[in-house]
């Protein structure tokens, strides 16, 4: 049997162990510099231009809104591609709203969101007819009450198959 004579293996110099670091923290660079542009690129904006000015006003319309006593809930009917909400007062009776205006998008980004005009249907929810994709959803609320009172909320549901 012969044996091959070695070859001589090249020592790990100071270039070798440079390029190395250079291209592990090339790498590290290059992922956050993607990640900081997608988060830059999906940033919604601001929910309020001065969160100062909203806090000086929060409990008084806070309270207001609870002593209203309703109770809203969201949710999508598929069968018919329509949005629900279901605005109940303390005894249970649909609300009869004096307007309604009503945000609907996905909770991390803008690209989807609309505005569907909402009307009262006969059993006294408000519908809209909107065909929403399967997923998670938010829906940010501003209604008024008959007396003017405002009613704002903020949630979440999801379309299933």
């Amino acid at each position: 049997m012969t044996t091959l004579p070695a070859k001589p293996v090249r020592p790990f110099t100071g270039w070798h162990m440079l390029a190395l670091a250079l291209g592990f923290f090339g790498v590290i660079i290059a992922v956050n510099v993607v990640m900081a542009w997608q988060a830059i690129a999906t940033f919604p904006g601001l929910e309020v231009k001065s969160s100062y000015a909203e806090s000086q006003n929060f409990d008084k319309v806070r309270a207001a809104q609870v002593a209203l006593g309703w109770k809203v809930s969201p949710g999508y009917d598929r069968a018919k591609d329509q949005l629900r909400l279901s605005f109940l007062d303390r005894a249970g009776e649909p609300v009869v709203l004096k307007d309604i205006s009503v945000l609907v998008g996905r909770p991390t980004e803008t690209k989807e969101d609309r505005n569907p005009v909402m009307r009262m249907a006969e059993d006294g929810a408000y519908v809209a007819d909107e065909k929403l994709p399967l997923g998670k959803w938010m829906i940010q609320i501003k209604a008024h009450a008959q007396d003017g009172t405002l009613y704002q909320a903020r949630s979440y549901f999801y379309v299933r198959d």
